[in-house]
């Protein structure tokens, strides 16, 4: 029986794994309120609108979401095509977000900037468990306080990216020459086109995100033969990097580490690893210097326009200083999964499933779900989250049965190890991409 229960249950962000808990709650008669930073629901996937997952529609899509939708008269995309980050907004999280039993309870442009106890610090314990969450949040330039019966954490991982210096620190001069590296996925062949062509462009990261970077430059080189690609990875080996290939259980997967191995082939892109970056400086031309470790030995790459960091991500803590978590000391995730997840164990994408249970932490009916699970380990899948959170709700709902009941099968990626450290070459996703299959009916799964 939940406490409270007057009072709404809170989610914080409104992606995919956000509006799918929103769903799930709606879907079970609990009222609810999300929060969320942007301007849109799915604020993160428009920020690599541009980019084509690579699992079809029919596992796009939360269970219960689309039993909503179905009932509002929504008619879905074609179940084996392949979306856009937009086209997921657009086509799937826009119309659900404005179903009128899901629009009441979302509020956008609302920043949570911490998350407590009604009256105490993470220090008291008398009576905690029987008080309300105060949620601080900034919403149209004010400050207020929102009380809930239960949290749901689901801000991902996405807008706090690691930096390019070695040991997960800003390089020196990294953030001096802020304007010349973007974080994350750029339409190189769209809006910013004229800021990558015929330019000497740096890549930095060995994930599926780096991957489509470097493969829509290279189509860039084509059209512009001017264009410089310059592909920086920490790995010690590059063949890890490529995936199952064809033998991954989904055809789009397995066809980026296919054409990121022909690339490399081709001569047309030089390649620096492993290869650890310490310092960013700018030469006498105005160009970027890169000084760092390549093999062990002092290394520069020289004459770099721009450098684009595909390193991966990192949860933001901040929020939660008052509230009694238990997080792995390395990765940063939920204690219970690090060690399903960590990439120092793990080669392999596909994670065991995982529910209520496994995400509990000391502050009773406080969860992170979504990515932000994860901490930093780079393999989450958008199904899992799913899968995740139809877990949690069941368990507030006070339905003990589904709550324990594991509903998900995820595909191989065609190449997995245990033991191998994370040079293995199975990471089912990083960055936009996607993959998964729930046993029962198809849902969604793309990263972050």
């Amino acid at each position: 029986m939940m406490k409270n229960e007057h009072l709404p249950v809170a989610i914080i962000g409104g992606g995919p794994v956000g509006l799918a808990t929103a769903a799930q709650l709606t879907y079970r008669n609990i009222p609810f309120v999300l929060f969320e930073a942007g301007s849109s629901v799915g604020q993160n996937l428009l920020s690599w609108g541009h980019v084509r997952v690579f699992s079809p529609w029919r596992y796009n899509m939360d269970k219960a979401a689309a039993v909503l939708l179905q009932e509002a008269g929504w008619v879905a995309p074609d179940k084996e095509g392949l979306p856009t980050g937009q086209e997921l907004v657009d086509l799937y999280l826009n119309p659900l977000a404005a179903l009128p039993q899901m629009a009441t309870g979302i509020r956008l442009n609302s920043r949570v900037l911490s998350i407590g106890r009604k009256g105490l610090d993470k220090m008291k314990t008398k009576n905690r468990e029987e008080l309300p969450f105060s949620i601080k949040v900034a919403e149209a330039g004010t400050v207020r306080y929102v009380e809930a019966r239960a949290v749901i954490d689901s801000s991902g991982t996405w807008n706090q990216p690691n930096p390019l210096g070695s040991g997960g620190v800003y390089a020196e001069g990294e953030e001096a020459l802020s304007q010349h590296i973007f974080y994350g996925i750029p339409d190189v062949k769209g809006h910013s086109l004229d800021r990558y062509r015929n330019k000497h462009v740096v890549v930095v990261g060995s994930g599926h995100s780096a991957i489509n970077t470097l493969l829509d430059l290279a189509d860039l080189q084509q059209q512009y033969p001017h264009t410089r690609l310059t592909w920086v990875l920490r790995k010690e080996n590059l063949s890890a990097v490529y995936g199952g290939q064809a033998d991954d259980a989904l055809e789009a997967r397995g066809a980026l580490g296919i054409h990121i191995e022909k690339l490399v082939r081709s001569g047309k892109l030089n390649i620096y690893t492993p290869y650890h970056i310490l310092r960013l400086e700018r030469g006498e031309d105005g160009k970027i210097n890169v000084h760092g470790e390549l093999k062990g030995e002092p290394s520069i790459i020289g004459g770099v326009d721009e450098m684009i960091s595909n390193t991966g991500s990192r949860p933001d803590l901040e929020i939660l200083r008052e509230i009694r978590v238990d997080l792995d000391a390395s990765l940063e995730s939920v204690f219970d999964l690090a060690e399903l997840i960590d990439p120092n164990v793990h080669s392999c994408g596909t994670v065991r499933p995982h529910g209520e249970r496994a995400l509990r932490h000391p502050e009773q009916d406080f969860y992170v779900v979504g990515s932000k699970s994860y901490g930093r380990a780079p393999t989450f899948l958008m199904a899992t989250g799913y899968e995740q959170v139809r877990s949690v709700v069941a368990y507030l709902d006070g339905d003990q049965e589904a709550a324990e009941r594991l509903e998900l099968d995820l595909p191989e990626t065609g190449v997995c190890s245990v033991g191998g450290g994370a040079s293995g070459a199975g990471s089912a996703c990083c960055g936009p991409a996607v993959a998964a299959v729930p046993a029962e009916e198809p849902v969604a799964a793309c990263c972050h």
